[in-house]
């Protein structure tokens, strides 16, 4: 399971113009699905993300998670982020989950983390959905908990 996380001040996801899900100061997550992923990963990767010292203490230091400052996660499902982009000019999605099974966890990694002390909103997957944010640093991270398969 992948999530690309940026740290932001400020980020929404609409569909057809209206913002399903906005947060303040946080995390904006793209969450991809793999082949292979089950709740194991699914987990892991929220623990990662409630975790990961990416905001800065009072030296200016990224020694804070967004548990600590108390911020939202805004988790946004992304099937392109597995893409094999390794050959041609097109990418290959075969390494992404089945949408059946995406849908799965992606849900099932949202009600993970309701039940954490942070703010959660989404976007809706499967939707065309228009994502706006303003990228606090630039802090962007790429983080990956493997399929079992890998």
């Amino acid at each position: 399971m992948i999530g690309l996380l940026q740290r932001v001040s400020q980020a929404s996801v609409a569909l057809e113009d209206e913002v399903v899900g906005c947060i303040e100061c946080g995390l904006l997550v793209l969450v991809g699905v793999e082949r292979g992923d089950g709740e194991a990963q699914a987990d892991r990767l929220l623990e990662r993300l409630l975790t990961y010292r990416v905001f800065p203490d009072a030296g200016g230091n990224m020694n804070l998670s967004v548990s600590n400052i108390r911020g939202g996660l805004l988790l946004v499902p992304q099937f392109t982020l597995p893409a094999d982009t390794r050959k041609g000019t097109r990418p290959s999605f075969s390494p992404a989950a089945a949408p059946e099974d995406g849908e799965r966890l992606f849900n099932y990694l949202v009600d993970q983390a309701r039940c954490a002390d942070v703010q959660v909103a989404t976007g809706r997957f499967g939707a065309d959905m228009q994502v706006a944010l303003v990228n606090d640093g630039p802090v962007t991270f790429w983080l990956q908990v493997p399929p079992l398969n890998k």
